[in-house]
């Protein structure tokens, strides 16, 4: 038999399903609705949960960890990769972005390189 949750959750209900409704994208909508239905208890075993959401038990686990580290707000943050370093920085893309408002502007790719080397 599987061992019930032990995880107080502080929001209402009111307002996990006003945010629910609102929710923008389909991580914050998946990792809400595993809270409301832990809220509402609709949902009392772990394994029952991650069937429901289609997520592995241990991907369920570690959102219910981030939950108990820092609530909701931790629960729903994302994690972005930084990127690469733009190679056109400061004064340069500054420029640049001027010179693309302007209405002749560029016709190619290969113009705004050339632009680019001859040191503006």
């Amino acid at each position: 038999m599987a061992r019930p949750f032990n995880l107080e959750i502080s929001e209402s209900t009111e307002y996990l399903s006003k945010n629910l409704k609102n929710a923008r994208t389909a991580i914050e909508k998946e990792r809400l609705q595993m809270i409301w239905w832990l809220k509402t208890g609709q949902v009392t075993q772990h394994k029952e949960l991650s069937r429901m959401l289609g997520r592995d038990t241990s991907t369920v686990t570690r959102w219910l960890q981030k939950y108990r580290q820092g609530g909701l707000a931790k629960l729903l943050e994302v994690n972005v990769a930084p990127g690469a370093i733009p190679k056109i920085q400061g004064e340069v893309l500054s420029r640049l972005k001027e010179k693309l408002q302007c209405p002749q502007g560029f016709g190619s790719y290969g113009q705004i390189v050339e632009w680019h080397l001859t040191g503006i």
